[in-house]
């Protein structure tokens, strides 16, 4: 193996390792399907494959959601590559990224870098589609938010703290996060993916409401 081929199987290893037992939907599958994502939007958009695939990677390495911290993932990741020889520029890259990926609104800053931004588009649509359906009631259930409530509507124009305070029901969030997610693609590929992803949630959510009411 090439000194790069080496760090990536050996951060894959990590990853699988530390990932495995994890469930709501951050597990390792979910990883291992954004980076898959990624590599594939890194050699349509002229990426560096490195960054991308380590990025990818370590993406949810500690997420927030769990740790509570929002650089924890970060310095994992830095800790872990600083130990596999990665350059110092290469790893403050790979955390910039990591650091930047998540969604905090709508109206969020775009990220700097392509690579970044591939990672990004990646680790979105996973969050759409049928595999994002089955992600969103998984976390619920995890939380133990309920699946719907019609006395409670979607929120808009929520803040960062406000959105990551906010509990509200699975089928909400599709409203209050994944359906914006299509156009905020940052990529032309990412773009073109989303769109058959983004129409599977919609009717899924009209056959949902029908099925809910007693209509269908």
């Amino acid at each position: 193996m090439t000194m790069p081929d080496a760090v990536v199987a050996a951060t894959e290893a990590f990853v699988q390792e530390r990932l495995a037992n994890h469930g709501a939907g951050h597990d390792w599958n979910h990883t291992e399907r954004v980076t898959r994502l990624a590599r594939r939007l890194a050699e349509a958009e002229g990426a560096n494959h490195l960054v991308v695939q380590l990025a990818a990677l370590l993406h949810d390495i500690a997420d927030f959601k769990f740790s509570g911290d929002e650089e924890a993932s970060g310095r994992q990741a830095a800790a872990w590559l600083a130990g596999q020889g990665v350059e110092g520029a290469m790893i403050a890259h790979v955390v910039e990224i990591i650091n930047t990926l998540s969604f905090k609104s709508v109206d969020q800053p775009r990220l700097r870098t392509l690579e970044g931004q591939c990672v990004q588009d990646a680790d979105r649509l996973d969050a759409l589609g049928a595999i994002g359906i089955a992600r969103t009631f998984a976390y619920g259930g995890w939380k133990g938010t309920p699946m719907h409530d019609p006395a409670m509507p979607p929120r808009v124009g929520m803040t960062a703290e406000e959105y990551r305070a906010h509990l509200g029901t699975s089928v909400n969030h599709f409203h209050e996060k994944l359906l914006h997610l299509r156009d905020l693609m940052n990529t032309p590929t990412a773009r073109r993916l989303a769109e058959a992803r983004h129409q599977y949630m919609v009717e899924f959510l009209a056959r949902f409401e029908a099925e809910w009411q007693g209509l269908d």
